[in-house]
């Protein structure tokens, strides 16, 4: 942020020189929209920057220490109020479940913000944690846990829920955004932090079939993006005349295509059209070899009287 504030003024001071001098009446006016857009971008980038770091420390945390300080995270069992945990274990269970059911209404209000959804999926974990102690406890009448353990197959259902709503869509956007990148590589890897985004969904529930999807889709993605590569630069040596490269390069993709996962429908079709190509680029080049032996051959004259 210090650097684009320096950025921004250094462009301020820039501008209002370079329009004063040209003779503007108010050169301050497009000077200070300019260094206002720089600090607007500089900002929107600091906001996904943290929100993604935020989101990858808080899966790192889980996957080294599933027990770790939950301090760390906004979760509902803190949040509740110090009357709340002075009542009976009942009681207090049914105001925080009363208070994880309003953020779950709320995260789904939000739609497909990743966000919300991975919050409400750790309150749920949260919840249900600090249930199982409650429930480890010998003073709880028969009556209380099977209320608390109704509570909990609650919190389940709303923790796979928001689970897989959070995996989807950061899936989508991270998908969205491979697709709108220039650079190949960058594209596979956004498409594979989407992948381990789906991932990480299943090892908590792995017979999910829409997951399972998600990841056959990505995967599909990523295999078309580095045969796509491999095609454009086959059919660039082959429109510049370099056939034996374009052949070698159609090699490479019919190499991809054969490691990466796909559809075998997809795959079979795509690796018949490559090779038709390389059929052609094998003429093509048996014709420009045949032509100068063509030329190069002695003429016979023709007998007089033919």
């Amino acid at each position: 942020m210090i650097g684009a504030a320096v950025v921004a003024a250094t462009l301020f001071v820039v501008l209002w020189v370079t329009l004063h001098g040209g003779g503007d009446e108010a050169p301050w006016v497009p000077a200070g929209l300019a260094a206002s857009v720089v600090m607007l971008v500089a900002v929107a980038a600091r906001e996904v920057v943290m929100r993604r770091a935020w989101t990858r420390y808080i899966l790192e945390q889980d996957r080294r220490d599933p027990h770790a300080d939950k301090s760390a995270r906004i979760h509902v069992t803190g949040s509740s109020s110090s009357g709340a945990r002075k009542q009976r274990p009942v009681d207090a269970h049914a105001v925080q479940l009363r208070a994880l059911q309003k953020q779950s209404m709320e995260a789904d209000a939000a739609g497909d913000a990743p966000e919300s959804h991975l919050e409400a999926y750790h309150s749920c974990k949260d919840f249900i944690s600090g249930t199982d102690e409650t429930l480890r406890s010998g003073s709880l009448s028969a009556e209380s846990r099977v209320t608390l353990r109704a509570g909990q197959e609650r919190a389940r259902s709303l923790q796979r829920h928001h689970l897989l709503i959070w995996a989807r869509g950061s899936a989508r956007q991270l998908t969205h955004e491979a697709q709108r990148r220039a650079r190949v590589w960058d594209k596979i890897e956004t498409a594979q932090r989407a992948l381990d985004v789906i991932e990480t969904a299943l090892k908590f529930y792995p017979n999910e079939a829409e997951l399972h999807d998600s990841e056959t889709a990505v995967r599909e993605f990523i295999a078309s993006v580095k045969v796509t590569h491999w095609v454009e630069l086959a059919e660039r040596a082959a429109f510049k005349g370099y056939y034996t490269r374009a052949i070698d390069r159609y090699r490479d993709a019919l190499f991809y295509l054969s490691r990466e996962s796909m559809k075998e429908e997809a795959r079979l079709e795509t690796a018949e059209r490559i090779s038709r190509e390389i059929e052609l680029l094998r003429a093509r080049l048996k014709i420009a070899e045949d032509a100068p032996r063509t030329a190069s051959a002695p003429r016979r004259d023709k007998p007089q009287g033919e």
